[in-house]
């Protein structure tokens, strides 16, 4: 096997092959590197998302067979499963490799094991090198097979006194043009876009991912509206433009159970205040994505309501870890501060 200098440089090579991979897919990014006993770079390759070969087939494919005896560095542990594909284990083994380093060991319960699979057989592997690299490529994938839920990223504009609206109820537009362009960028990637019925009836959302020219992206997250009331038929949500669901009830727990189903990994958040209550109330919401306009209105619907907060005490505080101005806006990511969060 290579040196440590040499070994963070190969896996590096794989993480930067993995990021070629779809950021939104049911499936992680991952990269491979397969490295000859003369240290010859001989196979590389990535995952391009479900149903296609994982990057370890691919890396393997274009070996052509000089990589046995030598060492495969791969972003996540090779999985040990008949899926939509085969198991990658196997294939490394069949494939005469004497050693696996990988970055991930892989959270699926069902994949996992390809680490003692190889072990079992005499290959020698270690794992954890740039883990922390890989987790992030993987952030959202990462957290949905721990949790068993997507990743809920809540998304709202406002005020710097917190107002959403106007008193009469007009929100168009709270931030500039640069700001929302940015929220097409963030709204990306994510697999899901969730809004409630009165965000429908009131703004008439199209809730596509749009460039800033106005075209929309050839892959539009599902649109998802939550609620009892009735959807008009002549919504901009029921046109052909993205699929929609409409789920019939207020449930955020429900609401990702259902999107859990369609391996949705993701979910972008932005609905008003009442769906946005919920779901913090309910501990539902990973990562806040906050745009303050310059402005002030003092008047008109908050942020979010309905988290039966009655002291500064029982404040559900958040930890920020980017700010950045858009135009004359400021745009302020930050996590909630509970354990459970990764």
């Amino acid at each position: 096997m290579a040196g440590p200098s040499t070994e963070v440089a190969l896996m590096t090579r794989a993480l930067t092959l993995a990021a070629h991979g779809p950021a939104v897919d049911p499936n992680p990014r991952v990269g491979a590197v397969l490295v000859s006993t003369t240290g010859e770079v001989v196979g590389e390759g990535f995952h391009a998302g479900a149903g296609t070969p994982h990057a370890e087939i691919v890396a393997l494919a274009r070996a052509g067979g000089r990589a046995a005896g030598g060492t495969a560095y791969v972003t996540l542990e090779p999985c040990n499963h008949t899926g939509r594909t085969g198991p990658c284990a196997q294939a490394l083994l069949d494939a005469g490799l004497a050693a696996v380093v990988f970055a991930q060991p892989d959270p699926n319960p069902s994949a996992a094991g390809g680490a003692a699979t190889l072990r079992a057989a005499g290959v020698r592997v270690t794992g954890g090198l740039l883990e922390a690299e890989a987790r992030g490529l993987n952030e959202a994938w990462t957290f949905a097979l721990r949790h068993g839920r997507p990743r809920v990223v809540w998304k709202f504009a406002a005020t710097l006194d917190g107002r959403s609206a106007a008193a009469d109820g007009t929100s168009r537009w709270i931030t500039g043009p640069q700001a929302r362009a940015d929220v097409h960028t963030l709204r990306a990637g994510s697999g899901a876009v969730l809004v409630g019925t009165g965000t429908v009836l009131a703004d008439d959302p199209a809730l596509t991912v749009r460039r800033p020219d106005g075209t929309r992206l050839d892959r539009q997250p599902l649109r998802v509206v939550l609620g009892r009331r009735a959807v008009p038929a002549g919504a901009r949500v029921r046109d052909d433009a993205a699929e929609t669901l409409l789920l019939t009830h207020r449930d955020p727990v429900a609401a990702l159970a259902t999107l859990a189903e369609r391996e949705i990994r993701q979910v972008w958040l932005e609905g008003g205040p009442t769906v946005a209550g919920a779901f913090v109330q309910a501990g539902l919401v990973d990562e806040v994505v906050a745009y303050l306009a310059p402005a002030l209105l003092g008047a008109g619907p908050a942020a979010v309501t309905g988290l039966g907060i009655a002291t500064l005490a029982e404040a559900v505080r958040l930890e920020p870890f980017d700010v950045t101005t858009f135009g004359p806006d400021i745009r302020v990511r930050a996590r909630p501060t509970r354990p459970d969060r990764t």
